[in-house]
């Protein structure tokens, strides 16, 4: 059993960062062989934060979906909600993520308005 959502978020999160880890990149890849298709293949190919959100989320809605159409008693039941858990905990780190990211482009936008303000430009 494999957790295709994290590995695809690793995959992307890697493209968006610039992660240069070969060996990561080829785990994460190596887990995902025969399940890259739409919203995971989406997600591991995701250059930015605004796509990984948006794949994710459409991969979240295919595994509830998936574990909706499972029956209590099947032995991967229990497994796909802990994956649903887990999904849904890193769907709350890209949020802080673009959160944080959100927040430094505005902090850099007032030191450079304080900048302009303290050492005014005459044109």
């Amino acid at each position: 059993m494999s957790c295709y959502e994290i590995e695809a978020l690793r995959l992307g999160l890697m493209n968006v960062l610039g992660t240069e880890d070969r060996s990561a990149r080829e785990h994460a890849e190596k887990e995902l062989e025969g399940h890259l298709d739409g919203p995971i293949e989406a997600l591991a190919n995701a250059e930015t934060l605004s796509g990984i959100k948006r794949h994710l989320d459409a991969a979240l809605v295919d595994l509830e979906e998936e574990i909706a159409a499972t029956d209590s008693d099947n032995p991967e039941y229990e497994y796909m909600r802990g994956r649903l858990v887990a999904v849904r905990d890193a769907e709350r780190a890209v949020h802080r993520l673009t959160d944080q990211g959100e927040s430094v482009l505005g902090g850099l936008g007032e030191a450079h308005d304080v900048l302009h303000e303290t050492f005014p430009v005459d044109e």
